[in-house]
């Protein structure tokens, strides 16, 4: 009898897919012409429609085309590898099984924009004064956040409660 895993954790993958790619079509659809700032917290925060062919903050933006398919079979192999990682991972072990869903489902929120338009859509923008973050989505925050914690959880965390005897 195989003992119950994380792959329940797929249902936060989901959901970030969805609200990454819902928050883009709204993007898309309301935040017209591209690049004009929307404010939302003035002084702080924007909406403001940009595409990247690249990856974070544009890198390979400028790759004439191959660096789609590069990032697409990147996404699906960083995917692949996670969703082994979680059916391995205990169910209760949710320091390892969220961060997880949380990459996975902004790897692939990512990758249906590279797949459906050779681009991903961004649109949020944090700045200050003359500071801005570059421009990122729901999908990026998924990533970043699920990597965080990966990596806070790994560093932080005690031992596992089944190695205590």
């Amino acid at each position: 009898m195989t003992k119950p895993n994380a792959i329940i954790w797929l249902w936060l993958s989901a959901a970030i897919i969805a609200l990454d790619q819902l928050s883009k079509w709204w993007a898309v659809n309301a935040l017209q012409p591209m690049g004009l700032p929307h404010a939302v917290i003035p002084g702080f925060l924007n909406w403001t429609l940009t595409f990247n062919k690249g990856a974070a903050f544009s890198f390979l933006s400028d790759g004439g085309g191959w660096q789609r398919w590069f990032f697409v079979v990147l996404a699906l192999a960083i995917s692949a590898v996670l969703v082994v990682w979680m059916a391995r991972t205990p169910r209760r072990d949710w320091r390892t099984g969220l961060p997880l869903a949380l990459i996975i489902g902004g790897a692939l929120g990512n990758l249906i924009d590279r797949l459906h338009a050779s681009q991903v859509t961004d649109f949020i923008q944090v700045y200050f004064r003359q500071w801005s973050y570059p421009v990122f989505n729901i999908a990026d925050c998924g990533i970043t956040v699920g990597a965080v914690l990966l990596i806070a959880f790994g560093l932080f965390a005690g031992k596992p409660a089944d190695s205590v005897r």
